[in-house]
């Protein structure tokens, strides 16, 4: 059994399309999200459909939330709040009622996702530092974990202490504890611009990233034509 986990998609129709089709080309039998389906790009409905025709269990990101609902967002920047107020206007009711109801977090198989953290992840906070890893650990109780919210490509293993890197292949041993970070299909900000997500091979017990090109340009004429902040556009080729 193959999971491909996909994160922060992010309303990118053309990362997402090239994405599923690596991961059909790679065997993924099933899938999964750590949420961010929506925001900054300019695609959300096609992006919606396309992962609830999967039957993709998607846990709720930050952007998800306040698309579904009218919140102040005085915690986002300037051009986050453009984007989710764009977004708003081009959902309708069902798919903001959608979004409002997913969960923060789900346990699948033998393996948690989450968005931001399993420590309060209503409170979306962001996991760079041992210290955030930690927290998060204490409120893991699969030896798997993977979330999303930072875009970048990121792994914690826990044994007798906590230990941080980069990944490509990662082997899933007993006895420790793996918070994983997916990156993003849609916005990636590893100076990288390839869509980023992972496989997780659950019979050899393998955590695999995948990086895969799209057409970049065809988004980035696509949020200038919706109006979105132009800044949405030009970060994407420079994966930043």
């Amino acid at each position: 059994m193959k999971y491909a986990i996909l994160g922060d998609i992010h309303a990118n129709l053309e990362a997402l399309k090239e994405v599923l089709k690596d991961a059909e080309e790679q065997g993924v039998t099933h899938y999964a999200c750590t949420g961010d389906v929506v925001g900054y790009n300019a695609d959300p409905k096609a992006c919606l459909q396309m992962i609830r025709n999967l039957n993709c269990k998607t846990v709720q990101g930050n952007h998800d939330y306040y698309a579904a609902c009218n919140e102040s967002m005085e915690l986002f920047t300037p051009m986050a709040q453009k984007s989710i107020r764009w977004t708003r206007k081009h959902l309708s009711a069902f798919e903001r009622k959608h979004l409002r109801h997913l969960p923060l977090i789900i346990d699948i198989e033998n393996f948690t996702i989450v968005h931001s953290s399993l420590s309060n992840p209503h409170r979306w906070n962001y996991i760079f530092k041992r210290k955030a890893a930690e927290a998060n650990f204490r409120n893991q109780f699969n030896n798997v974990c993977f979330f999303g919210h930072t875009h970048v490509p990121l792994a914690f293993v826990k044994g007798t202490s906590t230990e941080k890197g980069f990944y490509e292949t990662l082997k899933i041993r007993s006895g420790f504890q793996y918070l994983i970070n997916v990156g993003s299909v849609g916005q990636p900000r590893d100076r990288n611009p390839k869509s980023a997500y992972v496989i997780y091979d659950l019979d050899e017990q393998t955590v695999t990233m995948r990086r895969v090109d799209y057409d970049i340009e065809t988004t980035q004429k696509k949020i200038r034509a919706a109006g979105l902040p132009f800044r949405n556009a030009l970060r994407l080729a420079n994966g930043r």
